[in-house]
């Protein structure tokens, strides 16, 4: 039988008998091993010789099998670590799932036993790899067209050159910071980084930090213990632990509040959470990604975002390009888009007209992606047959082109004072007008705040609702 191309072994274990046993059980199940007697001699090896697999022993002198476990699966992702002890328990196996590992053994075990685990082991390395293979052999035969990021349609060279780097930081778990502005695809890129990773059968749990009112998001985050405060009736988790195993997604994380910034800091550095009215803290795996569409580098100068918590963030960031930045991409976008409206909505657009397609190609889109989708949505239910027109368009985009980068809150003067409006003679309704000059104090509103709703309505004399309510109304959700 020859021997695997994914079967090279390192035994960790403090026990002469058993690390020759082992040595012997699997050299002659044709695996490739090399045993060593401590943690540390482990890191030593690894450092000089590359493994496929890692097969520890829990308790051993000095560093133990669990935080060995947890410090490879840090600085070795790629790695498979199957544990093993005589002092086997449910929470134990638990544990070390939890720190990265991915199967347990409890001794003394049978000789298959070990054998099997290690050819499932193997299986998935094989597996993991041909996907990688098949990837990257897809990507070369699609050449120059539309690809994939997960569920994001890619295909300027600026959006070709982020999906490259995503799919390389997937295999990471370094922390990533998303940047960019209101609906250009925050969330669907951090999806893809963590479904592309070692961690994509984990969940993946997603919370916008702007959308939880300052008085419960440290609940929401880290949980809280029954009474800790009025209304906690129970013990709850927090969505750090919902995530453990997995990513979490912090969406808006400019929005937290000074105190929580503190809590969020200390989760990433300890890799453990304390829950509000308890003393003892819970450790948890989590790979953090967030995103802001907020100037943190400006908040950090204003004392507003911690200097600290953004380094811890900011490791490697990426910047989404706004959609007027990637027209390449506007066309291939709105024609995968009318498909999932067509599936969902039961209508039957297929195409775009060339009068729609050049409206499309120069409107410049201050809401982004998620602007298009409304737009084809609204487009999609007053079309009756397959092409789609350009009466279906929404009214703003027929109007002449303007400033649509005011919610970038980089491109648009701050201190401007003055904006103008194109009016057509044949057109002097008041009402029009009157929508035309609200939406544009909206969206300088927006710049003004760096896309703070809460500040927002206050320059604009709204309450918070109100605001809410326009966002809507003139599609810039």
């Amino acid at each position: 039988m020859p021997a695997s191309s994914f079967s090279r072994i390192l035994v960790v274990d403090d026990d002469p008998p058993l690390r020759h046993m082992l040595e012997l059980l699997l050299t002659r199940a044709d695996f490739e091993v090399q045993t060593v007697a401590s943690a540390e001699q482990a890191l030593v090896q690894l450092d000089n010789t590359p493994v496929d697999v890692v097969l520890t022993d829990v308790r051993m002198p000095g560093t133990d099998g669990l935080t060995l476990t947890e410090r490879l699966h840090d600085t070795h992702p790629e790695l498979t670590i199957v544990v093993m002890s005589a002092f086997g328990s449910i929470e134990l196996a638990l544990e070390a799932m939890r720190r990265g590992a991915y199967d347990y053994i409890s001794k003394p075990f049978k000789r298959d036993e070990v054998v099997l685990t290690l050819r499932k082991a193997e299986e998935r390395l094989r597996l993991r790899r041909e996907n990688a293979g098949l990837r990257a052999r897809v990507a070369e035969l699609e050449g120059e067209g539309p690809q994939r990021l997960g569920r994001l349609l890619v295909h300027s060279p600026g959006m070709r050159k982020l999906a490259a780097t995503v799919t390389r930081l997937a295999r990471f778990e370094t922390t990533v910071l998303v940047l960019g502005e209101s609906g250009v695809g925050k969330e669907l890129i951090s999806r893809a980084l963590h479904e592309l990773g070692p961690r994509a059968a984990a969940p993946f749990v997603a919370v916008n930090c702007g959308a939880i009112p300052e008085a419960l998001i440290e609940s929401e985050l880290f949980g809280h213990a029954r009474g800790a405060f009025t209304d906690a009736r129970s013990d709850k988790p927090g969505l750090f632990e919902a995530a453990d195993g997995g990513s979490l997604f912090l969406d808006e994380v400019g929005e937290l509040p000074v105190q929580v910034q503190v809590k969020l800091l200390r989760a990433l550095q300890e890799r453990e959470v304390r829950r509000l009215g308890e003393t003892g803290p819970r450790a948890v795996d989590v790979r953090v990604i967030a995103a802001t569409s907020r100037p943190l580098e400006q908040m950090v100068e204003s004392g507003e975002f911690r200097r600290d918590l953004y380094y811890r963030l900011a490791v490697m960031p990426l910047r989404i390009p706004a959609l007027r930045e990637r027209r390449e991409d506007i066309v291939p976008l709105a024609e995968d888009i009318l498909t999932a409206i067509n599936d969902r909505l039961g209508t039957r657009c297929t195409q775009l007209s060339d009068d729609t397609r050049r409206l499309l190609l120069a409107y410049d889109w201050p809401g982004n992606v998620r602007e298009l989708e409304n737009t084809l949505e609204h487009a999609a239910v007053l079309t009756e047959g397959e092409t789609i027109a350009p009466e279906a368009l929404p009214e703003r985009l027929h109007q002449p082109a303007r400033d649509h980068t005011a919610n970038s809150g980089t491109h648009a003067d701050p201190g401007a004072s003055r904006f103008s409006l194109a009016f057509s003679t044949a057109d002097l309704s008041v009402k029009r007008a009157q929508r035309r000059i609200e939406r544009e104090l909206i969206l300088r509103a927006l710049a003004e705040t760096g896309g703070n709703r809460s500040h927002a309505a206050k320059l604009l004399d709204l309450s918070n609702r109100a605001l809410s309510y326009k966002i809507k109304d003139f599609d810039l959700d």
